[in-house]
């Protein structure tokens, strides 16, 4: 069986790896290229401020994106060890405490009101302790040691990226329906951010990795999730107009003189971010008839993600995600992946998502 563009069609394992390797690849370039040329510790930050990633020497770093995405993993992957084992379990509960066991590696504590997590295996990973400059929204909405919820939401306001860069997970999960991926992930969102842009961007995002997953074409999964932007109870104008945006701009016929970046935004709030990502692949996506190869599309797509501006290492990590889900591990530059600081971590991770959902492993 074959994709969209005639490439044969990854396996469910093989897009679990490839959107959380991607993630972290999308990341850690746009981290170094947020840190500029001068932060000589962070790796390839010089080589891709000056446009190019191609001789990248490592180690590539990735930030706070990825930390929470691998937690978010482990969240997801307890509440499913509960169930399989025939014992139900609140995910959104397992999530949170997944997310305080994150806050404590920052260095930060929670109040005595909040419970103490059990040590899990990904505690004991040393370059996810690194304080990597978290999201504030993140960290307060945590230490307020209160468990958000889509009806009482902590940081009611807020409405940054923190919500949407830790959402893929979500869409990984196979065998549930599409309001249960999008009721899992807006929840999870609450936990740390309640403004409903914040909460529907992180929901739709996990939709879109949810039917690249499933086999949907890349074009039709965006058409689809602009579509449920405007369909939401209570939908957030702003997140559908950036979305709609993102596709006119994308698409060659229409786009007319407009700088994405003044239509799009700078990719600093969480409707903004998800709609630059997107634009960011389908704008470098290939043409219909024309071929093209998965890692091609990977470089172009991070390259324009990180060089937009703003959030550079969340867009990249989006970017990354998607085109991970879509084209499974193949899409992924052997150079850079090489590159990449403790892929073994990422992949631990990828490996217990695929074992407790499939057996297999």
């Amino acid at each position: 069986m074959s994709n969209e563009h005639g490439v044969p069609a990854p396996t469910f394992a093989s897009r679990i790896h490839g959107c959380l390797l991607g993630g972290a690849l999308g990341d850690a370039l746009g981290d170094s290229v947020e840190a500029g040329p001068t932060a000589g510790t962070r790796g390839p930050s010089s080589q891709a401020g000056a446009g190019g990633f191609d001789d990248l020497s490592g180690p590539a770093r990735f930030a706070d994106d990825t930390q929470l995405t691998l937690y978010t993993v482990d969240g997801l992957v307890e509440a499913l060890e509960w169930a399989n084992s025939g014992v139900g379990a609140d995910v959104n509960a397992c999530l949170w405490l997944a997310y305080l066991r994150w806050l404590a590696s920052q260095g930060e504590d929670a109040p005595p009101s909040a419970p103490v997590p059990q040590p899990r295996w990904i505690d004991g990973q040393e370059v996810l302790r690194q304080r990597r400059h978290p999201e504030q929204d993140c960290i307060t909405g945590l230490a307020s040691g209160e468990m958000g919820t889509s009806f009482r939401p902590v940081n009611p306001e807020a409405k940054g990226v923190g919500t949407v860069m830790r959402s893929a997970p979500f869409g990984l999960v196979p065998h549930i329906a599409s309001d249960a991926v999008y009721k899992l992930s807006s929840d999870a969102a609450s936990l740390t951010h309640g403004h409903p842009s914040a909460r529907q961007s992180a929901g739709l995002f996990s939709l879109l990795i949810h039917r690249l997953v499933s086999g949907a074409a890349l074009a039709d999964a965006a058409a689809e999730v602009t579509a449920d932007a405007g369909a939401l109870p209570d939908a957030a104008p702003e997140l559908r107009e950036r979305l709609e945006a993102a596709l006119r701009l994308a698409d060659k016929r229409e786009a007319g003189p407009e700088r994405p970046v003044q239509v799009l935004g700078e990719g600093r709030l969480a409707e903004e971010a998800l709609a630059v990502a997107l634009y960011a692949v389908l704008s470098t996506a290939p043409a219909e008839g024309e071929e093209k190869q998965p890692d091609r599309h990977f470089r172009d797509a991070v390259a324009l993600a990180v060089k937009h501006g703003g959030a550079s290492g969340t867009i990249g990590s989006l970017a990354g995600n998607i085109l991970g889900a879509l084209y499974g591990e193949d899409c992924l530059p052997a150079p850079w992946l090489a590159a990449l600081e403790a892929p073994e971590v990422v992949r631990g991770m990828a490996d217990q998502l695929v074992k407790v959902t499939t057996g297999e492993g």
